[in-house]
């Protein structure tokens, strides 16, 4: 069957790990070599497929890893991050969590707390966190469509302490200075006493669906310590970036 061929040729991309030719394909498939090119074509016609660096050799596309992204659960990504997680939670010896983003939230989906048993530490909680007040949200926000930021303005801002923002000139001016430094923190919007900062984790062209990031008392997180701690986040956000991307082409 021609959906058959298709998927054999998605297969075969996935599971070489590299930018393979036209011409490998239809020797490993022991496809027509019009036929090959043919369906090869019609792949990446579809975002299946594509040919990123203009030589003819192909690689998974960003629809597909999309998709599976779409249908891939809580368990899975955090299957696919904790361990850079909890190395990153004793790096730091703070409380890393990782947040996802899907039907117009952000929510906290997993936390690595530090092994040192004589360290005291915040803990996040799991679920869904405000988007104008809480790092994990802006880091995203702030790299979203237009629109999205404006939606979010534009709705009932809740002022949870003195430091919350709720004016469209203070949050347009936070995305930018965000969008700007590659990092978002919170300094005690939700809480008084804790501050966090987060950096936003991208899939490819898909955009930032997740965010990476630390929190902690303020005597431990004050600005100073907030930037330092946000540039290696956005180092560690590459890399889970990467590991999830990973695991969905070897599930493709």
């Amino acid at each position: 069957m021609h959906l058959d061929r298709l998927i054999t040729i998605l297969e075969l991309i996935a599971i070489a790990g590299r930018s393979v030719s036209t011409a490998e394909i239809q020797k490993a498939t022991g496809l027509p070599k019009p036929t090959c090119y043919r369906l090869v074509q019609t792949l990446q016609e579809q975002g299946l497929i594509e040919a990123p660096s203009g030589d003819g050799r192909v690689v998974i596309g960003e629809r597909l890893i999309r998709i599976a992204l779409l249908g891939k659960s809580d368990v899975d990504v955090r299957k696919a991050a904790a361990p850079l997680l909890k190395a990153a939670a004793i790096q730091f010896n703070e409380t890393v969590f990782l947040a996802r983003f899907r039907s117009s939230q952000v929510e906290i989906i997993h936390v690595e707390t530090p092994e040192d048993p004589g360290r005291a530490f915040v803990h996040p909680g799991l679920g869904v966190r405000p988007m104008h007040a809480c790092s994990c949200s802006k880091a995203i926000a702030a790299f979203a469509e237009p629109e999205f930021q404006t939606c979010i303005i534009g709705g009932s801002l809740k002022a949870y302490t003195e430091h919350t923002k709720t004016t469209e000139t203070e949050l347009r001016a936070e995305f930018a200075r965000i969008a700007e430094r590659g990092f978002a923190d919170c300094d005690q919007e939700i809480d008084l006493g804790i501050a966090s900062v987060a950096a936003p984790v991208s899939i490819g062209n898909i955009g930032a669906i997740f965010s990476v990031g630390a929190v902690g008392p303020i005597r431990r997180f004050g600005e100073a310590d907030r930037s330092g701690i946000g540039l290696k986040l956005i180092n560690l956000a590459d890399r889970i970036s990467g590991a999830i991307q990973l695991c969905n082409v070897a599930e493709v």
